[in-house]
């Protein structure tokens, strides 16, 4: 849809990034359209998947979730059933809250939010336990500089 996306469109996508929980007259004030016609836009954005939904930020630090790892797998296996398994597996675990197929030195990479190591530890036994993997290789972020940003829209 990014062709039909004009100047109102990415007004309202820049807003709701911002603050998800405005209401509907404010979005629509905001951005200077009638309250039908940002409805009528919001609703569009929604059928075509541009938007996906409406969530709240959470702070993981005031959750206890202090440790962010980014995990780096390398695979022999290419099959598409492996792959399925794979992706089936790591979509259980919930600390993982990215997970992308890459392509370089590595194959995938996660992104793991736990509260500390021993945390951490389960998680990666967790993720070992039913694939099997040629390597793991785990950074440790040391400061989170800029996190969740939103889209260049």
């Amino acid at each position: 849809m990014t062709e039909k996306l004009d100047q109102f469109d990415r007004a309202i996508l820049r807003e709701l990034q911002r603050d998800s929980a405005l209401s509907q007259r404010d979005l629509a004030d905001r951005i200077g359209l009638s309250q039908n016609a940002c409805w009528r836009r919001l609703k569009a954005l929604n059928e075509s998947g541009t938007l996906l939904g409406a969530g709240a930020r959470v702070n993981r630090q005031a959750l206890g979730l202090d440790l962010v790892v980014f995990v780096m797998l390398r695979t022999r296996h290419h099959s598409a059933e492996w792959l399925q398994t794979f992706r089936r597996h790591v979509l259980t675990i919930p600390e993982v809250v990215d997970f992308h197929r890459i392509g370089g030195d590595y194959d995938y990479q996660l992104k793991v939010v736990t509260q500390d190591m021993a945390s951490y530890d389960k998680v990666y036994q967790r993720l070992i336990e039913k694939v099997e993997l040629d390597s793991v290789t785990s950074y440790f972020a040391m400061e989170a500089i800029a996190e969740g940003r939103p889209l260049p829209i």
